[in-house]
């Protein structure tokens, strides 16, 4: 890791290399990109970018085509999971970039080894809680073979022989099952005799599969009494503040967590310390970063803003940026749509904030999916409340001077039988009382009188699994949004509620 201590040499002979890899493309190269060229000639050349830019080149790609984004053809296409309102993206997945994954994912494992003194983790199976390996052929791309899928699954479906022989579980065929409780119930029957040593996967979806394997072991009162090796739990994708006291009591005493950020477009980072420094960012594993401070960011002119970026070797703590990447898989300055906060510069480490879309300004607040979750946590965690899944939303209302205002609406699903349940106006008061202890732009509003006192909604079991359900998105990889400063998801949590009362 002492290569990487100083990022900025490792992130300039970085872009080196992707210079004359996207050089071989004929979108790059017709936008002036050069084997070589120097950052600020690479930044005044090629504009931000957002996946509808590129869509039109990444159809091409789809049939066929070669030499468009990067060199070659690409066949594999990992596919994002989306919101209600956004519409699933398509990622290349080239060769270069299936490197990439085994490489970044290795270098996880030995940053864990490293920071336990220990290579236990090697000596048994490890359990990835994924999506399907069953790729789907894309029709539109015949005579051409292009195919699609959730990037877990296309990762785990070209890992080395020697991974998938002795340490990949739940094994080929059950990895393949599309349908989430057949899954769930294939592993239950497989995995009890065997010697897990690693279990990785998203937090909400990892405590539903908990529960299975508890319930069909009478006895076992965690996973450690299933799998008596167990020893790191790998997870990423959502901030696990919400589930943290949950998951250490269902995973056992002993369990080591270790945290990782990785998206369909790359593996940013993961952990080479305590959880509170901040995940190490992967400087040296083929992706050229950069970063727009969100206070100068605006999702409707992205194209406009390549001048605002800086290199890794011009960040500041403490500062949320949107993060930017330019990859092997021909994305040359992309959006991704996520904020970082940079924790550290020297090594780089940073902290995952949330998306750029959502968020909650809808009154100037800028309150983030940490924010709410790191407050929804202290205000469980001091009740004795376990968290099942929450969503927050504005909720508008009129003033005399025609001025904007309003509050925030909280939709929260406790798990049954926590101590001491509460009702939402008893809720409401601490979570608006850590929000403005954590958030001074939410305080502020709060202060001046132009933000009223958050609304709290205690909704019944099954209403967020009925959304999710509905949008597809139950089990794998996909993951309820936390808050959007509009009420699109809100307003159809109440129409999922209203039809569960009747």
């Amino acid at each position: 890791m002492k290569r990487t201590a100083n990022p900025e040499g490792v992130q300039r002979r970085t872009l080196t290399g992707l210079t004359s890899r996207l050089a071989l493309g004929s979108f790059w190269s017709s936008a002036g990109v050069e084997a070589g060229i120097t950052y600020d000639d690479y930044r005044d050349r090629v504009p931000l970018q957002t996946y509808d830019d590129l869509a039109p080149c990444i159809e091409r790609m789809k049939r066929g085509e070669a030499d468009v984004l990067c060199e070659g053809q690409c066949q594999l296409y990992a596919q994002t999971s989306g919101t209600t309102a956004d519409a699933r993206k398509s990622i290349p997945v080239t060769e270069a970039m299936l490197g990439h994954f085994r490489h970044t994912g290795l270098e996880s494992l030995l940053w864990y080894c490293t920071r336990v003194h220990s290579t236990g983790v090697f000596r048994g199976r490890h359990l990835f809680l994924g999506g399907s390996t069953a790729l789907t052929p894309i029709p539109e791309s015949l005579p051409f073979e292009a195919f699609t899928g959730d990037l877990s699954g296309i990762a785990a479906l070209n890992l080395p022989k020697w991974i998938e022989e002795y340490f990949f579980e739940p094994g080929t065929e059950v990895a393949q099952i599309a349908d989430w409780q057949a899954k769930i119930a294939a592993i239950v029957e497989r995995t009890p005799g065997a010697d897990i040593t690693l279990l990785a996967g998203i937090p909400s979806w990892i405590l539903v599969l908990a529960e299975a394997l508890r319930v069909g072991d009478g006895n076992a009162r965690t996973l450690q009494d299933i799998w008596p090796n167990l020893e790191c739990f790998v997870h990423g994708g959502v901030p696990v503040a919400p589930f943290l006291d949950e998951l250490r009591g269902i995973l056992g005493p002993t369990v080591n967590f270790h945290e990782v950020y990785a998206a369909s477009e790359g593996f940013i980072a993961a952990q080479d310390g305590h959880h509170a420094e901040g995940l190490r960012m992967m400087v040296d594993a083929g992706i050229f970063f950069e970063f727009v401070p969100m206070s100068e960011f605006d999702e409707r002119r992205i194209p406009t803003l390549g001048q605002k970026a800086v290199p890794i070797w011009g960040v500041k703590t403490g500062v949320d940026y949107a993060l930017v990447l330019s990859t092997p898989a021909g994305l040359a300055r992309y959006v991704i749509g996520d904020v970082v906060r940079f924790t550290s510069t020297k090594p780089a480490r940073i902290a995952y904030v949330g998306r750029t879309t959502l968020q909650l300004n809808a009154f100037g607040e800028r309150v983030s999916e940490r924010d709410l979750s790191e407050s929804l946590r202290s205000v469980c965690r001091r009740n004795g409340w376990t968290i099942v899944n929450f969503h927050v939303a504005p909720l508008f209302s009129s003033s005399v001077t025609g001025r904007v205002r309003g509050r925030h609406e909280w939709w929260v699903e406790l798990k049954a039988g926590t101590a001491l349940t509460p009702t939402g106006p008893i809720m409401a008061p601490e979570l608006d009382a850590e929000l403005r202890h954590m958030n001074p732009d939410y305080g502020a509003k709060r202060s001046a009188g132009t933000m009223d006192p958050p609304f709290v909604r205690l909704v019944m079991p099954g209403v967020f699994e009925q959304w999710m359900n509905h949008h597809g998105k139950w089990g794998g990889q996909n993951k309820m949004p936390r808050c959007r400063s509009d009420r699109l998801i809100a307003d159809e949590l109440g129409g999922a509620l209203q039809f569960a009362k009747d």
